[in-house]
């Protein structure tokens, strides 16, 4: 490299390049260490003048999308450089395909001169087995790069499986833990604006009022509260200075998991560590892990917004909100919607509703209803609903007080302790099993029948642990307190429904053509185990009940 025979005198751009990656390594991969390597090397070559250095400080070299690296070539094709000067060929590009592109293509189409110091490579005295050695390593850098991408995923993939976060910004009624960055925790301000979301949502407010009522509030918008606590946060989607909120980001909102505790990671990825397109993985590839972090919104409400915003619901004209049973209306026979209709007679505005099948192709009868009719209805099974939920809490109660109960539980509980002892026993007896076979003590058929037999009562031991967990669970939620029946009680004394209280509590409403309402409440499925169980404990009869004051 010191054959200075040419009389050419070569306008020469240092490349100098650090990935995200490479920073945490030896300060010789520094921007630094490189830009004085290159600068020493050149001082002392009158053949090479230095005209400037591009630098790419934080990409990888997989990628030849690279900003400094493309302004080094469309100067190249300017005619304003005519040599490249790197520390070695990493510092130039991992991925073997392209950099050989540049290498044994372009540069040599061009006359580009190409200079890796350390590596001792120079073009202008290239021989033979410079055309053996740089292609290989080439290959070196780009499976070094390959190496790097799959020790990053599967660091990242172990990260998201012990719940810790990772991404760089937390969603928005969150912030990261000053204390982890791993850990987010709720952002007071935000979280606030988060419940208002849900809450209006609830009230039957569609995601586009929302928006608007978010906006005449002047709240900020997601990006710009991120940008106003100081976070260097960008999006593709801003065009005006200031962003608004919008449908799209309230429903976003509406649907995430994350504010009931829920952390999903693992959503996107790429083909390889060559490709950047991002493609959307299944579901079931998510790592989701629950009760990861304190909830914003409760699991009630999220499930009621969820049912909501699969229902067609259309807001009326002139109004904000959805009507009360819109979307929870069903006809008794044929089970499509109801719609409401509204009429005028004498000035007075009249409302009712009746089946979608009669009122577009008479499909089904009419099962017209009025508005004030239904609501009644409605009101007088919500109360009586109440009453029996009262009732059967009382019932609860006295169960849960009987000595057998307590009996019950403490026998699971030792039988949950015996099965997990066995579990572990059988567990350990393979692990022997394997350390027989390895120092000759059994061979591989008495090892295959052993370990069959281990396997069989490990996964009979198992099942059973499931069960006896399951009857434990269903112990303890008799026992303590029931929060769905609080949820009903805390509206005892109603006496007007509202769309939050209906969408809350309530699935489906049936009318039938004879105007009879039947109405199907949430937490029906609790409601028939708590029956279940007060019938499963045959010692208490009816009488005795009646007795203790609980009929």
């Amino acid at each position: 490299m010191n054959n200075y025979h040419d009389s050419k005198v070569y306008c020469a751009g240092a490349y100098l390049r650090l990935s995200k990656e490479d920073a945490d390594k030896d300060i010789s991969d520094s921007i630094v260490n490189q830009r004085d390597l290159i600068l020493d090397f050149v001082k002392d070559r009158p053949d090479i003048e230095f005209v400037g250095e591009f630098i790419d400080d934080g990409f990888s070299g997989v990628d030849f999308q690279r900003p400094a690296f493309l302004r080094l070539i469309r100067d190249i094709e300017a005619g304003k450089i005519d040599c490249v000067i790197c520390k070695d060929l990493s510092r130039f590009g991992r991925n073997y395909i392209e950099a050989g592109r540049y290498l044994e293509q372009m540069f040599p189409d061009k006359n580009i001169r190409f200079i890796a110091i350390n590596d001792g490579y120079d073009s202008l005295s290239r021989n033979q087995s410079d055309d053996l050695i740089i292609p290989f390593r080439n290959v070196i850098n780009d499976a070094y790069c390959r190496d790097i991408s799959v020790k990053i995923r599967s660091q990242l993939q172990i990260k998201r499986q012990k719940g810790e976060f990772i991404s760089p910004f937390a969603a928005f009624g969150y912030k990261k833990s000053a204390e982890d960055k791993h850990k987010i925790e709720i952002d007071e301000y935000a979280a606030n604006v988060v419940r208002d979301i849900f809450a209006w949502k609830l009230d039957g407010m569609s995601q586009q009022g929302i928006a608007g009522k978010l906006n005449e509030k002047g709240v900020l918008s997601p990006m710009d509260y991120k940008q106003s606590c100081g976070m260097k946060f960008k999006s593709g989607f801003q065009i005006n200075s200031r962003s608004k909120w919008t449908a799209v980001t309230v429903g976003r909102i509406l649907k995430n998991e994350i504010y009931i505790g829920v952390l999903a990671q693992g959503k996107k990825s790429t083909p390889n560590h060559k490709v950047r397109r991002v493609v959307d993985k299944p579901k079931s590839a998510w790592v989701r892990i629950d009760n990861n972090h304190d909830a914003i919104i409760a699991d009630d409400v999220f499930r009621s917004v969820q049912h909501i915003l699969k229902q067609d619901i259309r807001i009326a004209p002139q109004k904000e909100t959805a009507y009360l049973f819109s979307g929870l209306l069903f006809c008794g026979d044929c089970e499509k919607n109801l719609v409401r209709n509204g009429v005028k007679q004498n000035g007075r505005e009249y409302a009712y509703y009746m089946c979608v099948g009669n009122r577009t192709d008479k499909s089904c009868t009419s099962h017209r209803i009025s508005d004030v009719k239904l609501e009644q209805a409605v009101l007088q099974i919500f109360r009586q609903h109440i009453a029996n939920l009262i009732n059967m809490e009382q019932m609860l109660e006295f169960v849960n007080n009987l000595p057998m109960k307590r009996d019950g539980i403490k026998q699971t509980d030792r039988l949950i302790a015996q099965k997990t002892a066995e579990i572990e026993r059988y567990a350990r007896l393979k692990v022997k099993l394997f350390e027989s076979l390895d120092d000759g003590l059994i061979d591989k058929t008495e090892f295959s029948d052993m370990k069959r037999s281990y396997d069989e009562k490990m996964r009979y031991a198992q099942n059973a642990l499931i069960k006896l967990k399951a009857e434990y669970d269903s112990l303890w939620e008799s026992t303590g307190t029931h929060e769905w029946i609080e949820r009903f009680k805390q509206h005892r004394d109603i006496e007007q429904l509202n769309r939050s209280v209906v969408v809350s509590l309530i699935d489906r409403i049936i009318v039938y053509e004879d105007n009879r309402v039947e109405v199907e409440f949430k937490y029906q499925h609790n409601y028939e185990r708590a029956l279940e169980y007060i019938q499963s404990i045959q010692i208490i009869t009816m009488p005795e009940l009646a007795v203790a004051g609980v009929m």
